[in-house]
């Protein structure tokens, strides 16, 4: 279980976080020492909590031999404080982003994001879960580690010698690993103690997709998506997560039961095989939790104005978007601030996804359908089916600068450091032409 890292705020009111990039060794298979890479620790990161409304100050040190950056995925925040590959920390450095939360309780993380590098970082195992609370007093399991439990899923491949295998930039997708982990953990077992129980799933993964049940095939709720709540719980069987996506779930457990989550083969190129991926046990004594609640939130749908702008987005092959390669020199699309649009995202090959920094979306449809009921909420990650367009509504925020970009990319790293990624300047309406589509980048990253 990550431990939980939520400062008092000082006395100025800034919650302060303190993160450390390092290497180190990890068991992770019974008597072999692999060679990882984590925040604060040799292995993954502590879970940062923070409240709507909240100023948050991050240290952020990076102990590694390598330049990387952290990106706060999924979070509203200012493009300079974004930590793309934009903001990069050189070895023996601090990186110090501030911010002030103003964005509905999710759950979001945070990874590694050099432009050409982020595959192998994250892959090494530098991710961590960021949850956000807002003021909703809602009936939901919220003690962390009781009743409340981060599920951070990846999949590895391992030499003989107990080290990671494969190069996550060759092949199609990079690696799609034959060994599951959860929170850092191969083949893990859990207690529970209550009567349901929240899991706040992520798929860390490099590129695998996961469809996740049950083995008894019980029914359970889908409570939020990347962006937070839904309006309703949804109640399902079974559902599916592209890397960076985020779901919140419920569980109800009778004392004494066991039962498996596992993923299942769903015939997808990135979604083949089936596997275990963590045992709970219900204690014989359950302590009593209330019924899920019948409403959430209120949830205002992200409705594009008559006329709103419509932006297309072709996926080619692992390395390009509209037939370009990712330039950290070149602003692909200015944008204003405040804005809702339509962008269209197509795919005529192999699996992809995509995600949008600093907004949030809703899927209007992937393939011509509506998207299931427990993926109608806000988002700002998608799968993208090959030989389909995906249409989103997409809320942009009012940060305006237009010389920092966001990004938006696949989430299969290895596409996303192939080239598959562009950048967009969100600025004062009225001044889209003012910007300067080439920008100053870093030398050497």
């Amino acid at each position: 279980m990550p431990p939980l890292l939520h400062p008092e705020p000082g006395k100025d009111g800034v919650r302060r976080f303190e993160l450390s990039m390092q290497a180190g060794r990890t068991q992770i298979l019974a008597g072999k020492q692999t060679p990882t890479w984590g925040f604060n620790g040799t292995f993954l990161g502590p879970t940062l909590r923070a409240g709507r409304g909240d100023k948050v100050q991050m240290a952020v040190r990076n102990q590694l031999p390598e330049v990387s950056t952290v990106h706060w995925h999924g979070m509203r925040l200012p493009a300079r404080m974004d930590g793309g590959p934009h903001q990069p920390i050189e070895p023996g450095t601090v990186w110090t982003p501030h911010w002030t939360i103003d964005q509905p309780a999710a759950t979001s993380w945070y990874h590694p994001h050099p432009h050409g590098t982020t595959a192998q970082h994250v892959y090494r195992g530098l991710a961590g879960m960021f949850i956000l609370d807002d003021d909703h007093d809602l009936d939901l399991p919220a003690d962390y580690g009781v009743n409340d439990f981060p599920l951070i899923l990846q999949d590895k491949k391992f030499a003989a010698d107990g080290s990671f295998d494969g190069d996550p930039l060759k092949g199609t997708f990079g690696i799609l690993g034959d060994h599951i982990l959860v929170n850092g953990t191969y083949n893990p077992h859990l207690t529970v103690t209550t009567e349901r129980v929240r899991f706040r799933v992520l798929n860390g993964s490099n590129a695998r997709m996961y469809n996740l049940a049950f083995a008894d095939k019980r029914r359970f709720h889908v409570i939020a998506n990347d962006g937070g709540l839904l309006s309703t719980p949804v109640e399902v069987e079974t559902f599916s997560l592209t890397p960076g996506e985020r779901a919140e779930i419920i569980v109800a457990f009778a004392p004494g039961e066991q039962v498996v989550l596992r993923t299942t083969d769903n015939g997808v190129d990135i979604g083949k095989g089936d596997f275990d991926l963590l045992k709970l046990i219900a204690a014989d004594d359950l302590k009593p939790a209330p019924d899920v609640p019948a409403r959430l939130v209120p949830l205002a749908p992200i409705s594009a104005p008559a006329g709103a702008k419509v932006r297309r987005f072709r996926l080619s092959g692992h390395d390009a978007i509209n037939g370009k390669e990712m330039d950290m020199a070149r602003i692909d699309e200015v944008v204003p601030a405040g804005a809702i649009e339509i962008w269209e995202i197509e795919n005529n090959v192999y699996s992809h996804n995509f995600h949008i920094h600093e907004v949030a979306f809703q899927v209007l449809e992937t393939g011509g359908s509506a998207p299931p009921a427990y993926a109608t909420g806000y988002k700002d990650t998608v799968y993208v089916p090959s030989k389909s367009v995906v249409r989103l509504a997409v809320q942009f925020g009012g940060f305006t600068d237009p010389a920092s970009p966001y990004m938006y990319h696949c989430h299969i790293l290895r596409h996303e450091d192939s080239g598959m990624m562009g950048q967009f300047v969100i600025v004062k309406p009225g001044t889209e032409s003012q910007v300067n589509l080439t920008i100053p980048t870093h030398t050497g990253h």
